[in-house]
Parts: structure tokens; sequence; C-alpha cells
């Protein structure tokens, strides 16, 4: 691979001639810079002369695009060997670079799978990230609720062990998950490991699909017990095959070796809102949707969104061998699948049959999603625009909210969480670990945590805000203001404090800016959209500081002790029976300790004492 770049100073506006006149005839990336650097658009092309040229000769761009090419102060390319390659190149770019012109899908979560261990007495577990051998890996699902359905249902039949590790060996009796019939209990020798190898190999069946295969040979085990006059173990087999056709009764997907794992993506556009619907089927049966939004779509066709959550997509998961859709792809996009999958990945613009079913209802689902986004919007905008009448204000769009959480003093944490575009912005959240207020100290950890947070932005480290929301009564309000006279801002302060007995509606807000309090109808939307936001920097604050405490709680004093690593821990542990009885050793006893000096003996029982 080669690259070729052409930047530099540019005169006012940007004349593309030079730049296009030296581009090759060759596959590869473009980026298009705006006078500060920054990456604005990133694209491939089978030719990079023709592709580039297009942005400037072309006269039907959609106003998208259009304002991209006024934006734009340089050009960068970097050639590649093929078109599939410029389209790995592309998405690696677009990941790390997150332009503000392509189109992106926001998904930072890995999908989850359903994993059956390689232990001796393999599991089942909910997992996310990257398959790890020898588990068998079944899955990507769609979301987390699917895979522990299955988990209940093979749960319910073959009775696998879920515990961790730890609990197994350690077990000295059945848990309750034998006694409720969810688990066989082979922790305590319950089950032989021959029956035990039988429900996990039927679990596998069941997971890639093969249930009338799995029915027809608990049927044939039902028969041979029930001639063996092994009536309970007769009972439990036909427990196991009626549960498993129930099972099959739910799935309207057909079990066709053809279409065992297959996944079916539809397209659909409403305006400038588009959403992409991804239903996921594996081992024949329907594991569930997903509809996601992207970002900076404005303009693009169906097939171009289509492309872009191809090539996103599985950048992260390996796709099925087959896929439908609902509009054509690029031989390039096919031929890199292929190359992600490890074999040919069959393509269906056009399905029939069941598939066309498959298909159509993905398109509503997606034309659903839709109306659903339009309408929450609406609702949004409509709380928006109360609020503004509320505070007297035009234009509020962004709000930060403040909250503090600790128990009785205790790993004090506040938590800033941001409102902007309509919704809540969780990748702008921000915990603060309370260090310099003392303990208990509402109105100093609030000062703190304002002090820090807007210290930095007056640096120019984050965005203004339109209003700042305090959960809190006047004392925390009057911090804030403090805090605003040393920093010299005047952005609108708004306190939330809570009504009689904590009850939701009967909040007062605090206006310092205004120089007065409402209390607004528990129904008024203005308040809702508030009440929103408070809640969730509550439940943020108290997650952190449950973590925090947590912590703080298995912290052992040892590990503050200059020196005194794991093992050296883990001696003087075992040798005077926990922290009590170090702390109850003399230095003489310390030093007698294998790794201990008696200098490092007498920095210890200083450290303690």
């Amino acid at each position: 691979m080669s690259t070729e770049s052409v930047s530099g100073a540019r005169p006012e506006p940007f004349d593309p001639r030079e730049t296009l006149a030296v581009l090759p005839a060759l596959p590869g990336v473009y980026r298009m810079l705006d006078k500060d650097g920054k990456v604005l658009y990133v694209g491939k092309a089978v030719d990079l002369k023709r592709r580039v040229s297009s942005y400037f000769q072309k006269t039907d761009l959609s106003p998208r695009i259009q304002l991209m090419v006024r934006q734009i102060a340089a050009i960068e390319t970097t050639v590649t060997r093929s078109e599939a390659e410029a389209l790995i190149l592309e998405n690696n770019l677009i990941k790390a670079l997150a332009p503000k012109y392509n189109i992106l899908f926001r998904d930072d979560k890995s999908y989850p799978y359903l994993v059956v261990s390689g232990h001796e007495w393999p599991r089942m577990a909910y997992f996310r990230g990257e398959p790890r051998r020898p588990d068998q890996c079944f899955g990507p699902f769609p979301n987390s609720y699917a895979v522990r359905e299955s988990i209940q249902i093979l749960q319910k039949v073959f009775r696998l062990r879920t515990c961790e590790d730890s609990v197994f060996s350690n077990r000295s009796r059945p848990c309750l998950l034998f006694q409720i019939r969810r688990c066989s209990a082979p922790c305590t020798g319950e089950i032989s490991a021959d029956d035990y190898r039988e429900d996990v190999a039927g679990a596998v069946s069941f997971l890639e699909g093969r249930e009338n295969e799995l029915i027809d040979r608990l049927n044939a085990r039902m028969m041979a017990a029930s001639e063996a006059l092994e009536f309970e173990l007769a009972a439990q087999l036909r427990d196991q095959i009626q549960a498993l056709s129930r099972v099959q009764e739910k799935q309207f997907v057909s079990s066709n070796a053809s279409q065992r794992d297959c996944d079916v993506i539809a397209v659909a556009r409403d305006g400038d809102l588009a959403a992409v619907n991804l239903v996921m089927i594996r081992g024949g049966r329907h594991l569930g949707d997903k509809s996601l939004f992207p970002s900076n779509s404005t303009g693009d066709s169906v097939e171009e969104l289509l492309e872009a959550f191809l090539a996103q997509h599985y950048a992260q998961a390996a796709p099925p061998p087959t896929l439908i859709v609902n509009a054509a792809v690029g031989e390039a996009l096919e031929a890199w699948l292929a190359e992600r999958a490890g074999r040919r990945v069959a393509l269906t613009a056009n399905p029939i049959g069941e598939r066309r079913v498959w298909l159509e209802m993905a398109e509503k689902n997606a034309r659903l999603a839709i109306m659903q986004r339009m309408g929450s919007e609406a609702a949004q905008r409509h709380r928006l625009a109360m609020l503004c009448d509320v505070l007297e204000m035009d234009g509020v769009e962004r709000l930060e909210c403040f909250d503090i959480s600790h128990t009785m003093g205790e790993a004090t944490v506040a938590s800033c969480v941001v409102y902007d575009n309509g919704g809540m912005q969780s990748s702008e959240y921000r915990r603060y670990n309370i260090e310099t207020a003392k303990a208990g100290d509402d109105y100093a950890a609030m000062r703190e945590v304002l002090t820090r947070r807007y210290g930095k932005m007056i640096e120019g480290e984050s965005r203004r805000p339109d209003v700042v929301l305090i959960d809190g009564g006047k004392g925390q309000v009057r911090m804030a203001v403090e805090v605003w006279g040393e920093l010299g801002l005047d952005i609108p302060i708004v306190g939330v404090a809570k009504g009689e007995e904590r009850k939701p509606g009967l909040e007062t807000l605090i206006l310092p800016f205004r120089q007065k309090t409402l209390q607004l109808p528990h129904d008024h939307p203005a308040l809702h959209l508030i009440q929103t936001i408070r809640d969730e920097a509550h439940r943020f604050a108290i997650t952190g500081h449950r973590a925090r405490r947590a912590k703080a709680r298995v912290h052992s004093t040892l590990e503050d002790i200059p020196g005194v690593g794991g093992k050296r821990r883990q001696r003087l542990l075992a040798r005077f029976g926990g922290l009590r009885g170090v702390m109850a050793a003399s230095v003489d006893d310390l030093a007698q300790v294998e790794g201990i000096s008696k200098t490092l003996a007498a920095k210890i029982y200083d450290a303690l004492h």
C-alpha cells in the first residue's frame, strides 16, 4: 500500500484544480479536510481521480454534501491495491475519526453471545466480546434479553449449570436451582458425567437449530427407558420433549438447513430521518430485531445507507452465510463480507417465499421505528419549548445536571449528565470522586464538582450548556452562584428542590437568574423533562457511589504500605489469620514472616498504628 497526500496552505476559497490534476486513476481512500485540518469526510473509490473530481463537477449534490464541499480546505488520498482493501481502510478511518459528514451508526457495545464453556462440566453463560476457544459461542444475539431468554429455556430443558467456577468448585450441597429443577447439580455429583455430556450435546443441538433431530433422539431414549422400566427417567425425557415442542411452536422461522443462520436487513427513509432494522436468525430461531438510526444521513440513498451499515456492522461481527437485504450492494462489499466470514456470503436483495415475508417484516419494523422516533422527537421539542417558556429564554437545547451521592459521607461521588439533541447523551456523562470536601458536606462537594467541570470549560475542554440543573435546594444553588462569580460565568442555573416527602410532581424550581421560585403543575411537560434529566443524574451518581464504596470496603490497609506487594500481603494474612492478627502482631513477630525484613516490619507496624 502506498500513500500520497496533497495538503498545505490554500487560498480561500479552496481551488481543487491543482489537487485533482495529480490524483491517480487508482482505487483508494480520500479524506476531505477543513481549514483547521479536521477531517470532514472519508470516502472510498475505484478511481480516485474520477470520484474526487465529481464533488466539484456535479450540480446535483445533496445539500449536506454541498455544505461539506464549501468547507474543504485540503484533500488527502491513500492509494490501495483494490476496492475491497479501500473499503476496509475507509471503515477503519470512519471508526477512528468519526467525520462530521459520514454516515455513522453508533453502537458502542459489542453484540452478546451465549457461551457453552469448554470445562470438564460445561456451563452456560452470557458473553460479550471476541469468542474464545475451546468455548462454543452461539450468536450474536440482538440484545441481552434474547440471550437470557435462551438460557432460561435451556435451563428448563437441559438443566445445565450457570454458576461461576469459584461457586461450582466449593459447593458441598446442591443450590436452589437444583431444587426448582433448573440445574442437575453436577457440582455435588447428582448427575453422572455421561448423562451431563448428553445434556450438553442436546443443548448444543438445540442452539444449532437441530430440534427435530434432538426430539427424535430423546423419543428413542424415552422409549428405551420405558421398556427398561426406568419410569422416572422416562418421565424426565417426556418433560424435555414437551418443553422443546412448546419452544418450536413459538418460532415462526423455518429450520431448513439453508436458513439456519441468516440476517435480514431493511433500510427505510422518511424525509431526513432513516432507520435500519436488523433481524437475527440463528439455528433456525428468530432471536429478535434491532433498529438503528444513522447520523449524517440526510440526502443519502437507501443503497448508500445499506452499504454503510453492512461495512460498519460486520467490521465487528462476522456475517452469517446468508444476508437478506432490501437494496443491491456493490461487488467490492460482497467480496469483503466473504473475506470477513471466511466463506461465501449469499446476498439476496429480491427474496421469494418465506424470506420475502421476513424482509417485509423488517421493512415494516424500520418504518415503525421512524414513526416512533418522529413522535419522540416531536414530544422532546414540545418539552423544550415549554421549558423555554417557563425559564423565559430562547434556544435552550443543551442542559447539564449535577447530583451528589454518598452514604453518611462515605465515598462521595458527583455526577454530571448531559441532555442535548433531543435526548440524553450518555457518552458525555462524567463522574467526579470528591476529594477536598469534608465527609457529608454536600455544599462543598457541589462547589468542588462545579469548579472542576467549568474550570475546564473555560479552558476550552468542554462545550457550554444553555442551562445548568442542580439537584438540590437553595444551599446548593447558592454555592453554584458563588462558583459562577469566581469563574465569571453567566449560565442560567435552575435548582430542583425535592417536594414534600420527596414525591415526584411536587418539586420546586429555584431560578436565581430570575430571582424567583416556582412550582409547576405535576403534568407540565417542562417539569417532566427536568424530572427525566434529574433522575438520570441521580441514577448515574448512585451507581458510581456504590461502586466506589464497594471498592473501598474490600481495600486492604496493607495495600497502601510501600514495599508490601501481593505475595508479602498474602504471607502476612496467612501467618496471622487476617488483618486483625497482623495489626495485633509486634515488629518482631512481623519480621519472622518470609520476605519481611526488620526495617519493613517496623514500617508496616507504624502504618497500621
